[in-house]
């Protein structure tokens, strides 16, 4: 299951999406965490202290060899050096799966321990003073996009990704490839206005949106909230002694969150797994494909000096039993 949390900035996205990882690894469920906003603070929410976080390695650092390895045998692509972070799996690609070991989770992924148990975590990198005026924040995304192009999850298993704040996602096709959205929203018209936004986008390409209503404090937010998002609206979270505690950088255990925070985290796990019935990997594919020849035409074919059209299989579609070369 690929789930993503947006929101705005402020919103308490990267809080929700750490308390849903916190709960996923409590559960025993096999995670991978994805810290895809241009503000990095997905691993202090998971307990990293600044060395640690800072000291996490950047996947944009390591595209050469993301796409080196997924790329495979596909000949259809004839090197690395001419995909794109839209660049869509093929006969002879090689796929990523939650479990395995890889040469890109080793390089990209680190150990996070969560009270009994860890989840790997995995992070875009900051935008750094050489970036400025020269890149913007999206290519550094690309790696993210790229990979979850190429994976394979079923369920019971979970990747989890911040995204970048308000309606920046909808920068690439990324926001497609996820089985649910989660939007972190306040009780205000800043917070709905993101909502707004991301719901015409997500109903147009059938992506799966449900609201979790942050910092509510009494009937009269819960009654905004319904009259602004209406059905959309799952469930809302209030304020948390654990959670201003974690946020000093002194947790208790998880199992000592608020009853009524912890069950809203159910209510969410819940969703989640009820969206897989709805997973259809024709319509995945179609859409990755999709957004691969609209970045085709408009910058990727005068970016590589290639036609990227040409890397699209059409007999390829993905799917959970998918095979993959492995390498030699």
């Amino acid at each position: 299951m690929k789930i993503a949390f947006v929101g705005k900035g402020g919103s308490g996205k990267t809080t929700l999406s750490s308390l849903f990882i916190r709960h996923l690894a409590a559960s025993r469920v096999p995670v991978i965490a994805v810290d895809a906003d241009i503000n990095q603070h997905l691993g202090a929410a998971l307990g990293l202290d600044e060395a640690e976080a800072a000291a996490l390695p950047a996947m944009g650092a390591h595209l050469p060899l993301i796409k080196d390895y997924l790329r495979g045998s596909n000949p259809r692509i004839p090197s690395s050096e001419s995909m794109i972070k839209t660049t869509p799996p093929g006969e002879g690609s090689r796929l990523l799966r939650v479990g395995e070991a890889n040469p890109v989770y080793a390089a990209c992924a680190r150990p996070v321990e969560l009270d009994d148990s860890a989840v790997r975590l995995m992070a875009t990198g900051p935008f750094t003073e050489s970036d400025l005026g020269v890149a913007c924040y999206h290519s550094k995304v690309g790696a993210v996009e790229l990979c979850l192009n190429h994976l394979v999850d079923g369920r019971g298993e979970y990747v989890v990704v911040d995204m970048t704040a308000g309606s920046d996602s909808f920068a690439s096709g990324m926001f497609t490839r996820f089985d649910m959205t989660f939007l972190v929203a306040e009780p205000t018209r800043k917070g709905v206005a993101v909502y707004r936004q991301y719901s015409e986008y997500a109903r147009d390409f059938g992506v799966p949106l449900k609201v979790v209503g942050n910092k509510v404090q009494g009937p009269e937010d819960l009654a905004f909230l319904r009259d602004e998002v209406g059905d959309d609206l799952l469930v809302t979270v209030g304020h948390s002694d654990w959670v201003r505690a974690m946020e000093k950088g002194r947790p208790a255990r998880f199992a000592q969150l608020e009853e009524a925070n912890r069950a809203a985290l159910r209510t969410l796990h819940d969703t989640a797994d009820a969206a897989y019935a709805d997973r259809d990997w024709e319509r995945y594919t179609r859409q990755m494909v999709h957004f691969h020849l609209k970045n085709a035409e408009s910058w990727g074919n005068a970016k590589t000096g290639v036609d990227l059209a040409a890397q699209v299989d059409p007999a390829f579609v993905l799917f959970e039993g998918a095979a993959t070369p492995q390498p030699a």
